[in-house]
């Protein structure tokens, strides 16, 4: 369904419009999110998530997460590095190995996540309608995971 505000270009100079405020929105929230945790960066923090919501190869994570293989490589490696995540051999493929987060890493990705979710609560509920607005964001990362099914559906078609 398209946004019913109007495109920025037809906005009047130097006023943007509601899908602007609310892409830069979105871009501050999540940097002040981000801050709430000093133990991860975002990005160990989107590796630990996807592997706790059951990817448990890196190819998939790379995926899921439309992050260049180098790149999650590289965190896949720093987490493993520092005992937050266990990588186990895959039966029958030499080269795969299966992602699973260690009790240290499950404990410091809880803390980092209620730490991550309060700041986030306490943002909403300076917003007009904060069940709403959480709401709204929950709904964001339903469409985000269709938006991504649907472009690696049609780049394997």
């Amino acid at each position: 369904m398209p946004p019913t505000t109007t495109s920025p270009a037809a906005a009047t100079p130097g006023a943007p419009t509601d899908l602007v405020r609310a892409v830069r929105a979105l871009a501050r929230a999540s940097r002040i999110v981000e801050r709430a945790s000093d133990d991860l960066s975002f990005a160990d923090y989107r590796v630990l998530a996807t592997i706790d919501g059951g990817e448990e190869r890196a190819s998939r994570l790379s995926q899921r997460l439309e992050i260049g293989k180098p790149a999650i490589s590289a965190t896949v490696d720093s987490l493993h590095r520092r005992g937050l995540i266990r990588r186990d051999a895959v039966v029958g493929d030499a080269r795969a190995s299966s992602l699973a987060l260690t009790d240290d890493g499950r404990e410091v990705f809880e803390r980092m996540e209620g730490r991550m979710a309060r700041q986030l609560e306490l943002l909403a509920d300076r917003a007009d309608a904060p069940e709403a607005l959480i709401a709204a964001l929950a709904s964001l990362g339903d469409a985000v995971d269709l938006a991504v099914e649907e472009r690696r559906t049609k780049e394997n078609a």
